[in-house]
């Protein structure tokens, strides 16, 4: 827990925050290098991947 709230909570603010962006830069209404909007997605990649996988852990085993 950070700031007592539940890491799993985090990542999904987190992934919400990256997916905004991405629709975002990706529909050009902000305007950013491919390198970054490439980076940024692959962060994305990784962190839902964490979260779907710790709320698993958490809530099945």
């Amino acid at each position: 827990m950070i700031f007592g709230i539940n890491i799993i909570l985090w990542l999904g603010i987190i992934n919400l925050i990256l997916i905004l962006f991405q629709l975002l830069s990706g529909l050009r209404i902000i305007k950013v290098k491919y390198k970054l909007h490439k980076t940024l997605g692959i962060i994305l990649f990784f962190t839902a991947f964490i979260h779907g996988i710790y709320a698993l852990v958490i809530n099945y085993i």
